[in-house]
């Protein structure tokens, strides 16, 4: 008799995780797509299939790294006829190539998913959508989505808004497999703990990147027609350009830190995401005003979970993901934004409402859960494969 074939690996080891190329992946320079890929790869590390072992892969950076999930550095080959995303690309082939692992994820950068696929023709590589892929180099046109959807062993969404963003023109039959829809997960037991809504302290937050798409500018404009109103209470600004400390100030930023300090806003600047969940725990409302249509709205989520009353826009995935758990404003309608705001802190009670039924939104997200879906679509990926 021969010798009887070697049984199929279902569930091989070492699971890739490439993140954007100037993504940050440590304390106090991470970014939205960083901490979703940080809780996931915990997921996947935890979540009770020891066979599966994340690996991260980014741009060299400096230390300290998060501790807890390997990080693999991609550094890139000077091509002097393509592009900086290319240039990364080929580096992290090269990690790809050294470690061998047996799935690749790679997040909102289209062209690198492009590039990857082409590589590793026999690898399965997931191309997970943070942000419109519309706007992305390499799927901005009908056939250049039409091309990812055949060949990616799957394209995954945080919202069904980001789903038409992908399929919009492209023919029915373009589809591997259906887009699988999966929003961030929020790890609900490691958030401070949050102060009752009668023992939050008289604030209004506004937290995400200091900008005009991000709707900076009207949540200032509307401070400053809701503090008058409001004896007692506070208005605070937690961001600023970008996810990272000590950055300079842009011209938007500029110029809006004259009107904050007139309308009585503080700008803290920069804080890791940990220190500004700890003050969204004692707040009593948080606004987000933000004119960009947001593919899911991460800082939304952690607001509700946090315990805090929401304002935000009806913009891009913002409605899926809050629910009716928030009270929506027009971003480009600063006295609309403020009679938003009055109407929660001048009354506790429906304050209290909207928080609680926050919480419960957020909780449809808990990291657990969300883990063991998309780790679900690893297994079966690779068991179809």
């Amino acid at each position: 008799m021969g010798r009887m074939p070697s049984p199929r690996l279902i569930a091989p080891r070492l699971i890739a995780y490439v993140l954007p190329p100037k993504e940050g992946f440590g304390p106090n320079r991470t970014g939205a797509v960083g901490i979703k890929v940080h809780r996931f790869a915990l997921a996947l590390r935890d979540g009770g299939d020891p066979a599966l072992e994340p690996l991260v892969i980014g741009v060299p950076q400096p230390r300290p790294l998060y501790p807890d999930v390997r990080y693999q550095a991609a550094t890139a080959p000077w091509w002097r006829l393509s592009s900086r995303t290319l240039r990364y690309a080929a580096g992290a082939a090269r990690v790809i190539a050294s470690e061998q692992p047996a799935l690749v994820q790679v997040y909102n950068r289209a062209e690198v998913a492009r590039h990857l696929i082409r590589a590793f023709p026999k690898l399965p590589v997931i191309l997970a959508l943070a942000n419109d892929p519309q706007d992305m180099a390499g799927a901005r046109t009908p056939a250049e989505r039409a091309w990812l959807l055949r060949h990616a062993a799957c394209v995954v969404s945080t919202t069904s808004y980001l789903v038409g963003r992908m399929t919009d023109g492209v023919p029915d039959d373009a589809l591997r497999r259906p887009i699988a829809i999966i929003p961030n997960g929020i790890d609900l037991i490691t958030l401070p703990p949050r102060l009752p809504p009668e023992a939050r302290e008289k604030r209004i937050l506004f937290i995400g990147r200091v900008t005009k798409d991000k709707g900076a500018d009207t949540f200032v404009a509307a401070c400053a027609r809701a503090l008058p109103q409001l004896p007692g209470w506070r208005a605070e600004m937690y961001g600023a350009d970008r996810f990272q400390q000590d950055g300079a100030d842009t011209e938007f930023i500029a110029a809006l830190r004259p009107a904050a300090a007139a309308a009585g806003v503080v700008m803290h600047g920069y804080r890791d995401n940990a220190e500004v969940l700890a003050e969204v725990a004692r707040a009593a409302i948080v606004a987000m005003p933000s004119r960009w249509a947001e593919p899911f709205g991460m800082a939304a989520v952690e607001a509700m979970a946090s315990g805090a009353a929401l304002v935000t826009a009806r913009r891009g995935g913002l409605p899926e993901a809050v629910g009716n758990a928030a009270l929506f404003a027009d971003p480009e309608d600063p006295d609309e934004l403020a009679a938003a705001i009055l109407s929660l802190a001048q009354n506790e009670a429906r304050r209290g409402a909207l928080a609680g039924a926050g919480l419960e939104q957020a909780r449809r997200y808990d990291l657990p859960r969300m883990g063991g879906v998309f780790n679900a679509l690893i297994r079966e990926i690779l068991a179809d494969w």
